[in-house]
This record gives structure tokens, C-alpha cells and sequence, in this order.
């Protein structure tokens, strides 16, 4: 006869650790703490789930969303009651406004304790509120029948809601009660499983027909692509539209959209616009699908166009996105739907227009400009960045930190990587180390580097420290002295107060931090030296590798400034 499993005996923790499974959940990060400790004995010996430990709470917020964009699947975070949910908060937000399926599972203290001094205690419930899709808050007591149900729906609910719709992070808060180190059989309960089933939403035939006779030749199209998971029926179907004499393409490097007529340097190519340029393309209509733009010079021209310029948005959005302010047309569908459709019933419209070809003559014009001013550009960002592209590995991963590293990676061709990604959606600097660890801890098979500014870097130290790190991880930090787009923006680069408080000087003793949590050390302060480590820094094989290129920042904001001239 075989022997007896035991698990938690807190009822609401089994039916949470089963149904996170059940809705396709199959990593979780844990941070320590007493009070989850019932959530972590359920989850830990369902044998369904793969599990890790990141002690601090807002790194590991960050991991786990570095996990779901890369495997494209819900990721669970549980934490200990008190300040350690609030630490999830930067990444909950980083999730929400990117579209991430995070799913956050707190432990807290019965009600009647809050406000009574005991230790480890606050206000728990809602305080992720603007932050997430729905969120639930299950009682300590879960042992009648009624009260498993409650929990088994509220906790559905959740899970549904965030893979569903607009997709989104959850919060899911469970009080518990002591003693918290109860067991009982594994096998007492087995929660009910709600499933979704959803209609596909396509246009109807005449409507996709109507819309494609609008945007017909001899109207001027522009699609602008903002931050994306990678798509291969959107990249086919924006390819189609390309194809036709009046659409042109305009992707960012976060889009991870790649087609041979694509615009896929934006700003490398509007600052190449004469004014005269400017008014004969501009567009009269601007679809944008995807997140939040990069590029500052694409948001300037269309918001200071004529009030005639259309803008539609493509996407399922939870309100009115009117970034370019010309928003006219709501479009609540996914863009890989609508522009298929929208492509085909564009084909029949072919009359003669240039305003594509016009648009190519400039992105060649751009591309051989950029090429000088790297060739020219001394030993800077620009330079390090330019030698950086053009020796790594085909097919990997690229992680973006915020700042100049991801303004930067907008200049150079991206064509050749797997993923090109970044924390758009808030476009914080905190937790870009965390979540290329998340990310390359499910990447298992390719390389994730990421590359970051020695400011990003210091404010996510925590990651090194990760046990998620392997040798697949590479790490380059760009260290110019801290706050480089600060010397770059012209909001910022005159003040007195830039050297003191903005761009101030950053201590990060990286060969001390990487001797002591063990990775390899690499660095590089020239061109010729940083050509001649990157070989050895992406062959690492053993652990995982950190590379300092090491640049003047002035210098740096200076030549970046020249680039666009």
C-alpha cells in the first residue's frame, strides 16, 4: 500500500497552488517568509509547478515577468505578508501597462489583525489596485464547503482574467492563520476548473472591405510599430501591406517585426528629413499596433501635424490610447488579425503612388549617413554600441535596459537577433537585470545578453546574486559615469545641478561584485580591445559572463547629439 502524501492543511493554498497549474502556470518565484510558508509546502510538492527562490521581493517581481515575455505563458510571484507585496509593485506596473500575464499570490494575516500592531501587518488588499486587472482577497478561515467554493471561484477568476482579453497581471491575497505548519492529505480536495472559451473576432468581410477601399492609393499610409512579442502572422501580414505603393512600414527594434521594405531605424531616418521632406510624407493616415513608442522624434512630428492626419490604433486596449493626439478610430482587435485582413482587402488597390518609394530613397540616404558617423565617431556609446551589434551571435536574446541602452539599439540593425526587448511599458531603469535573469532562466537554448547602463545596473544589483544566473546569461555594462541620457536630453543636459544630482557618479566595483557571486569578468575602455573580447566574452561557457566597456560620458552625450545632425 502506498504511503500517504501530505501537503498544507490550509485549504485555500491547495486550491491555489492546483488551479495556478491548471491555467498553465508552470513557473513560480518565491521570496521567503513564515506566513507563506503554507503556500510554499502546496505549490512546492504539487509536482506540477518548477519553482525558485529570489530573496528579494522585487527582484524577483521582475524575474518572473522577464519569464513570462519570454516564454509567453503566466508566471506566479509569492511573497510573505507586510512590505514585501509592495515591493512587487515597479514590476506589477511594468507589467500592466506591457501586457504581461503576472500573477501575484500573497500571503497575509487575518483581518482582525491589521492595524493591531502585530508584526509583519498592513493593508494588503487592493494595494496593487491601479496596477492590476482584478484582484481577490480569501479569508484565513477556508474550511466550510461554502468557503472552498468562494476561493476555487474568486481564484478562477483571476487566473482567467489575466490571459484573457487585454492581458494583464492579477493579484491574488490569502489570509492565513496560525498554526502555519499544518498538514493534511494532498489528495482531501480537487478544485473545479473554469475554462474560457472565446470567439476568434474578425472583421466582417464588407467591413474589412470598406476600411481597405479607405486606405487606398492615393491616401498616404503609415503603420508605426511599437514595442511587440514576436509575431509571425503579423510580420506576414505587415510585409503584404508593404508591398503596396502607398504604405510604408515603420518598426522600432523592440518590435520584433522584420521586413526587407520595413523602416526599422526611425530615428536614424526622420532627422535625415528636410523640411520640404516632411510636408510631401506626411502621412494622411497612421495606424500604430504594439506598446509604447521609443523614438521621442516620431511622437514630435505626427503630434505637430495638421489636424486632418487620421490616427488609428490596433490593439485591445483597456482605454483610449490618443498618444499623437489625432486619435479618430478605436480598432478592438488583435493587429495580427486585423492587418491579415486588413492586407488582403488592400490588394485589389494598387494605383500608382510613390510615397513608399519616396520613403525607401530616405531610409538608403539614412543608412549610408549612419555608416559614416560611426566610421567618424572617436571611441564613445555610439562606438562601443556599433562594435557591440556587429560581434554578437546571431539568434540571441537581447535585454535593453531604459535610458540610452535601449535609444541606442534603435540606431543599429537588429535584424539578426531572436527577440530585441525592454521594459517599455513604464520604462523604469529599475529591474532590467532581474528580468534578462527571468528571461534567460526559461531561454534555455540560446544566449540572453543584456546590456545596461552603469546607473541601471547599480539600482538592480540584486540579480547578480540570483542562483538563476548560468552561463547562457552575458552582461554588458555600458559605464560612462551613470545618467548618460541625461547629458543627452535637452531637458536636462544644461542645468548646474546635472553633474551633482543627475548624471552623479555611480560606485559599482563590478569585478569585486563578479568575483564574489561568480561570473567572469571582462572589460574593455577602446574600440580595437572591445572587438577583441567579444569573442571570448560570448564563447564563456562555464559561468555567466560580464563584460565593462568603459566610455567618457560627456564625450558620449556630445557625439550622440552630432549623430542627428
Amino acid at each position: 500500500m502506498s504511503e500517504t502524501a501530505f501537503t498544507t492543511a490550509h485549504d485555500s493554498c491547495l486550491i491555489a497552488a492546483q488551479l495556478l497549474a491548471a491555467h498553465g502556470v508552470r513557473d513560480v518565484v518565491f521570496s521567503p517568509g513564515s506566513r507563506n510558508a503554507p503556500l510554499i509546502v502546496a505549490i512546492a510538492r504539487s509536482g506540477k509547478l518548477r519553482t525558485s527562490v529570489v530573496i528579494d521581493e522585487r527582484s524577483a517581481a521582475f524575474t518572473a515577468l522577464g519569464m513570462a515575455v519570454r516564454s509567453q505563458r503566466p508566471v506566479a510571484v509569492v511573497c510573505t505578508s507586510g512590505t514585501a507585496l509592495l515591493n512587487y509593485a515597479p514590476a506589477v506596473g511594468e507589467a500592466f501597462y506591457r501586457r504581461v500575464p503576472l500573477i501575484v499570490v500573497s500571503a497575509d494575516r487575518p483581518t482582525e489583525w491589521i492595524d493591531q500592531d502585530d508584526s509583519q501587518t498592513l493593508w494588503q488588499q487592493n494595494a496593487l489596485a491601479p496596477y492590476v486587472k482584478r484582484s481577490c482577497d480569501i479569508q484565513a478561515r477556508c474550511e466550510s464547503e461554502a468557503e472552498r467554493w468562494f476561493a476555487d471561484r474568486v481564484i478562477n477568476d483571476c487566473l482567467l482574467e489575466a490571459v484573457n482579453g487585454r492581458i494583464g497581471p492579477v493579484h491574488i491575497n490569502i489570509r492565513l492563520d496560525a498554526p502555519l505548519n499544518r498538514l493534511a492529505p494532498a489528495d482531501r480536495l480537487k478544485p473545479r476548473v473554469v475554462e474560457m472559451t472565446l470567439p476568434n473576432v474578425e472583421l466582417p468581410t464588407a467591413e474589412a472591405r470598406r476600411l481597405g477601399k479607405e486606405l487606398a492609393s492615393p491616401r498616404r499610409v503609415m503603420i508605426v510599430a511599437g514595442f511587440h512579442c514576436p509575431d509571425s502572422r503579423l510580420n506576414r501580414a505587415l510585409c503584404r501591406l508593404a508591398e503596396l505603393p502607398n504604405v510604408v512600414v515603420l518598426t522600432e527594434s523592440v518590435a520584433n517585426l522584420h521586413g526587407e521594405k520595413f523602416i526599422s531605424r526611425i530615428d536614424s531616418t526622420l532627422c535625415r528629413l528636410s523640411e520640404e521632406e516632411r510636408e510631401e510624407l506626411r502621412p494622411d493616415v497612421v495606424l500604430t499596433l504594439g506598446g509604447a513608442l521609443v523614438s521621442r522624434m516620431i511622437k514630435a512630428w505626427i503630434r505637430t501635424m495638421p489636424g486632418e492626419v487620421e490616427h488609428w490604433h490596433v490593439d485591445i486596449s483597456h482605454t483610449t490610447v490618443d498618444c499623437f493626439r489625432h486619435l479618430t478610430r478605436r480598432i478592438e482587435m488583435q493587429p495580427a488579425v486585423f492587418m491579415r485582413q486588413l492586407a488582403s482587402a488592400m490588394q485589389p488597390h494598387r494605383e500608382a503612388s510613390n510615397y513608399a518609394a519616396k520613403w525607401h530613397a530616405v531610409r538608403e540616404r539614412a543608412l549610408a549617413i549612419h555608416k559614416t558617423k560611426v566610421e567618424a565617431a572617436p571611441w564613445s556609446d555610439l562606438k562601443a554600441f556599433a562594435e557591440i551589434f556587429a560581434g554578437m551571435p546571431a539568434g540571441i536574446d537581447l535585454q535593453l535596459s531604459n535610458g540610452t541602452p535601449v535609444r541606442y539599439a534603435q540606431l543599429m540593425d537588429c535584424r539578426k537577433l531572436h527577440t530585441c526587448e525592454c521594459n517599455r511599458g513604464v520604462s523604469g531603469i529599475d529591474g532590467s537585470a532581474s528580468t534578462a535573469v527571468g528571461a534567460s532562466a526559461v531561454a534555455t537554448d540560446r544566449i540572453t545578453l543584456l546590456i545596461t547602463g552603469d546607473m541601471s545596473m547599480q539600482y538592480d544589483v540584486a540579480a547578480l546574486s540570483s542562483t538563476l544566473l548560468s552561463a547562457r546569461l552575458k552582461i554588458i555594462v555600458i559605464e560612462n559615469g551613470g545618467g548618460g541620457i541625461f547629458r543627452f536630453i535637452e531637458a536636462t543636459r544644461n542645468l548646474d545641478e546635472l553633474d551633482t544630482y543627475l548624471a552623479a557618479e555611480t560606485r559599482l566595483p563590478l569585478p569585486q561584485l563578479c568575483d564574489g557571486y561568480g561570473l567572469r569578468y571582462f572589460e574593455a575602455s577602446d574600440a580595437a580591445t572591445l572587438r577583441e573580447t567579444l569573442p571570448a566574452f560570448f564563447a564563456e561557457a562555464e559561468r555567466p559572463a560580464l563584460l565593462s566597456v568603459k566610455t567618457s560620458g560627456e564625450l558620449s552625450a556630445e557625439i550622440l547629439r552630432n549623430y542627428f545632425t
